[in-house]
């Protein structure tokens, strides 16, 4: 089974984002919105070859439905359909799900969407971060035409391990101190931005090796580092879990954290239905 996080520039329009979800077919689990980052987070689990065509048909209603132009958000983004990672739930498959990235990256080339690789890419390590510092600077596109139609944008699709998009809401800071606060939990295992949501804050994590740096690490670390009269007031899980890593922070935190047994992926996939 292999995993396709699709990472789209919408998150208001809730009858189109239903539409997307039905273009998933079987293989659609999960969806997470947000209107204020304007960006939804598809999680489609399947066999390779179902999870190929089922992705690459969400992908052409969101390239055919949605103009970056138009578009707000305080999210970083390349593009309407911005960021797809590929993830082999059996680590020993992760070559099978490179060829399915490469598979993706060529299609959405062939569409005309300029396309970045991420991951292991002629056997040198392409970060996420990196691409999104050095699209169309130092790095040209793997895929695709050199420059991006205003309207599309531009994607980048990538193969990697499980990692966690996981939030922390916090309150009686300002937006300087909490992209302070971000900057300073930052390490191996742990990116981070500080974002100003509605009226909220929040310290936005990528926990890219959560069994080892999970949830619970991150909490307790930033907990230790707020001033006085600061809290964290919500945590939010950004689409699903493996349940290991629920295991490991361990059931009496899971509200605090923002967990549930709900969304892992092991009950995505057991159920046979969307989350």
């Amino acid at each position: 089974m292999f995993e396709c996080v699709i990472n789209i520039s919408e998150g208001q329009d809730e009858p189109l984002l239903r539409q997307f979800e039905r273009s998933g077919g079987s293989s659609f689990r999960h969806r997470h919105s947000d209107p204020w980052h304007n960006r939804s987070v598809y999680t489609l689990i399947n066999e390779r070859t179902e999870l190929l065509l089922d992705a690459q048909w969400m992908v052409r209603n969101v390239v055919d439905a949605l103009d970056l132009e138009f578009h707000e958000g305080v999210h970083p983004r390349f593009g309407v359909v911005d960021v797809v990672p590929f993830v082999a739930l059996d680590p020993t498959e992760r070559s099978v799900a490179r060829e399915l990235r490469d598979q993706m990256a060529a299609w959405l080339g062939d569409l005309g969407v300029p396309t970045f690789l991420y991951g292991e890419v002629n056997g040198v390590e392409r970060t996420l971060p990196q691409v999104r510092r050095e699209a169309f600077v130092s790095l040209q596109p793997d895929f695709g035409p050199e420059l991006a139609d205003p309207e599309t944008g531009s994607a980048a699709v990538g193969e990697r391990p499980l990692l966690l998009a996981w939030n922390m809401y916090i309150s009686g800071v300002d937006l300087a101190t909490t992209k302070t606060l971000a900057r300073d939990l930052r390490r191996p295992g742990i990116r981070t931005l500080g974002l100003e949501v509605g009226r909220r804050l929040q310290v936005s994590c990528n926990l890219i090796d959560p069994l080892n740096v999970g949830p619970e690490q991150a909490y307790d670390a930033l907990s230790a580092r707020l001033p006085a009269g600061a809290a964290i007031d919500e945590c939010e899980l950004v689409g699903l879990a493996p349940r290991a890593v629920l295991d490991h922070a361990g059931a009496l935190r899971w509200s605090q954290l923002g967990l549930s047994d709900e969304l892992t992926i092991e009950h995505a996939v057991r159920s046979g239905a969307s989350a």
